[in-house]
């Protein structure tokens, strides 16, 4: 009788370990999801939550982000998202100076832990701007504070601070988690989980709601063809290759010589994941964020630019799709490019002695595979781009509510990220499995 290796996952004390721990992290998680910040005003929240329009539909999408921390206003009600946009500009810091990008090639594990430790140092002052932001936001949407002595004067400044640094807290702690799960759960993994596990809290509850509007309980049926059909396509591309053939040299064994052996270097048609759609959720939020500190600004054409940027910025705006769009497609570019450089093919080929076929080892092989993976790169970017806009698309053209929209954007938005994970997650457990000696084909039993 033959069965699957994918029996032997909790039979494997060390994968089975590594699947605790990503367990009992991600339920630490969620239930420090669920301590609300110090001096929250329960029923301004709530109020603000049940509103229509643009501002209720933008709290409906951050919610679904957080897995639901918007909705009690918890200590996690920014998630890791300030980790990841210190990470974004780290990142970006790297290709502009040389002196880093010198650093990261001379030593690329000293360059990784330089980056490591100046990201999170980045996430303090990030996790602040985002708490004060946050907030500011919601109170310019509802008449009632969202959060009782706000402010900088007086008496308000002990408390404010006090809020201020709880939620930096709760974004260093779900760093930490996450950090912990990479390291002890699943490798590699540990931030995109966190987030993962937060959509996937929601999900349930938005359809729930959609069954419960009974004028639109038909939208269900639809919402689950449209994402099957984007589950199909995500994983139909993200398995697409490039086979690049490399012959390696023979090998003498004894007086012997053996042949020449031909391969393949697999090139990914997306290698990024994806990252692109939580970097671009990320940067789309800053500027909207920033700008909240000067609409009330005595200065009339700072506080109208201010005011155009928010619009601009809001989740329900019409040039949000687009931006969204341009962003996925061109941090696609972007990540893919940082990741193929640091794997530096042309060097490693070369120190094995293999080469591809009419091409010059070393730097012009890096420079051939390049272009390559950038070509087969754009149509990669240009589908996931297009699906992380296709929600907004079929949200300006189905005829329901308002309420519904929002919740149709959220549920699909979120498959996106979930979908991406599941099945990165998916492949370092089979990771796991080969190199624990259970190979990915059917064994005897």
């Amino acid at each position: 009788m033959k069965r699957s290796a994918w029996r032997y996952l909790w039979k494997s004390v060390d994968i089975r370990r590594q699947l605790l721990f990503t367990m009992l992290f991600l339920a630490i998680y969620r239930l420090a999801a669920n301590i609300p910040v110090p001096g929250i005003n329960h029923d301004a929240l709530a109020a603000l939550g049940a509103a229509g329009g643009a501002g209720g539909q933008l709290v409906s999408l951050l919610d679904m982000l957080s897995g639901g921390t918007i909705s009690n206003f918890s200590i996690l009600a920014m998630g890791v998202y300030p980790y990841i946009t210190a990470q974004i500009i780290i990142q970006l810091l790297v290709p502009i100076i040389p002196a880093l990008e010198r650093k990261l090639k001379e030593d690329p594990r000293y360059g990784r832990i330089w980056m490591e430790k100046w990201t999170v140092i980045l996430t303090i002052p990030m996790a602040a701007l985002s708490a004060i932001g946050q907030i500011n936001i919601f109170n310019s949407m509802t008449s009632a504070s969202i959060i009782n002595n706000f402010g900088w004067s007086g008496s308000e400044f002990v408390p404010t601070a006090t809020t201020i640094i709880t939620m930096m807290a709760g974004t260093m702690f779900g760093v930490w988690l996450g950090q912990l799960i990479s390291e002890y759960g699943i490798r590699n993994q540990g931030l995109s989980l966190i987030i993962f596990s937060g959509i996937v809290a929601k999900i349930p509850s938005n359809f729930g709601k959609l069954l419960a509007d009974e004028q639109n309980r038909w939208l269900v049926l639809v919402i689950l063809v449209i994402l099957a059909l984007i589950i199909f396509a995500i994983v139909f591309v993200q398995q697409g290759r490039r086979n690049i053939p490399v012959i390696f040299p023979g090998r003498r064994v004894g007086n012997r010589m053996s042949m020449p052996v031909k391969s393949n270097l697999p090139l990914m048609v997306n290698m990024a994941g994806m990252i692109p759609l939580i970097f671009a959720q990320s940067l789309l939020t800053f500027p909207a964020l920033v700008a909240n500190f000067f609409v009330n600004s005595q200065v009339e054409w700072v506080a109208n630019f201010a005011q155009t940027i928010q619009k601009i910025f809001s989740a329900q705006s019409g040039w949000y799709g687009i931006l969204y769009f341009v962003f996925v497609v061109g941090f696609t570019f972007f990540y893919t490019d940082v990741l193929f450089a640091q794997q530096n093919y042309g060097e490693n080929l070369k120190k094995s002695g293999a080469q591809i076929p009419g091409v010059i080892r070393g730097a012009p092989t890096q420079k051939y595979l390049t272009k390559v993976q950038r070509r087969i790169t754009f149509p990669g970017a240009l589908f996931l781009g297009s699906v992380a806009v296709l929600p907004y698309i079929f949200g300006a053209f189905l005829p329901i509510s308002a309420k519904s929209a929002g919740l149709f954007l959220v549920s699909s938005a979120g498959l996106l990220i979930v979908v991406g994970v599941v099945r990165d997650t998916f492949s370092i457990i089979e990771t796991e499995l080969k190199l624990h000696g259970y190979d990915e084909k059917l064994v005897k039993s």
